[in-house]
């Protein structure tokens, strides 16, 4: 009986790991590259591989994804991926909720937001919906006031009422980090910052509200979204260990949305 038990324990196994799958998953350095390393560990057991592929821009993922050169992508928030298909008639969906990074605003020269001088240098992402994040961000903290209708798009075209004379560069945001020898502040992204040595709680001079719509989210291609390894990726990434691990690592900078 036990050398039954033990031969069917065996087959078990083997019949898992014959159904195992393999996908590669697009993601952007930093916390979602790191993130996801652990999703991957969560995913093995489960007869899911993952691997990893990291992208150095925020417009490659999706252009991979489209092709087929990976099978999911984790690296952007909603209003970019309709931003992305509006844009580029991407066959894209959402499959799963992921975490919400807030932008926050760096500075080598300031100590707050009140010493910004007249005509001072902004660095912002120059793709449309980062840099209009970027510009909502302001707005709110009463830097500047935008065009009613401009949506989570607006551009610097856009702003109606600029007092102290803002002068905006427009730059890649994976390069932001980078400018703030050569801007009064920059406006980054939190995986850009956290990569470049930034520590969004502590080296911020202003920050995103907690409400922003920005969540970020699993994408993959249409027709894709009811198979079963798109199934197990959410169930890894929603899991308590990753939830823990997020929590323990970033202490409050990247917050879950499960």
């Amino acid at each position: 009986m036990l050398r039954l038990v033990t031969l069917t324990s065996a087959l078990a196994l083997s019949a898992a790991a014959a159904v195992a799958e393999d996908i590669k998953v697009g993601v952007s350095p930093g916390e979602h590259a790191e993130i996801m390393e652990e999703v991957a560990k969560v995913a093995e057991p489960m007869g899911l591989n993952i691997e990893v592929v990291e992208f150095s821009d925020y417009v490659i993922p999706n252009t991979a994804l489209a092709d087929g050169d990976i099978q999911a992508n984790s690296f952007q928030h909603r209003p970019y991926l309709e931003n992305q298909i509006k844009d580029r008639g991407f066959e894209l969906v959402e499959i799963g909720t992921t975490i919400t990074t807030p932008m926050g605003i760096y500075s080598d020269k300031l100590e707050s937001l009140d010493a910004l001088p007249e005509g001072a240098k902004i660095g912002i992402p120059n793709d449309p919906t980062n840099g209009g994040r970027a510009l909502l961000i302001l707005q709110d903290l009463g830097l500047l006031t935008l065009a009613e209708g401009t949506g989570l798009v607006p551009t610097p075209l856009d702003i109606t009422e600029n007092p102290k004379n803002l002068e905006f560069l427009e730059l890649d945001a994976a390069q932001l980090p980078r400018s703030l020898a050569d801007t009064d502040a920059s406006i980054i992204n939190t995986n850009y910052a956290l990569a470049a040595g930034l520590n969004p709680n502590t080296d911020t001079i202003g920050m995103e509200k907690a409400d922003s719509p920005y969540v970020n989210i699993i994408v993959v291609r249409k027709g894709d979204e009811e198979q079963d390894w798109a199934r197990k990726l959410v169930e890894a990434y929603h899991s308590a260990e990753v939830k823990a691990f997020i929590d323990e690592k970033y202490e409050g900078s990247v917050l879950t949305s499960w």
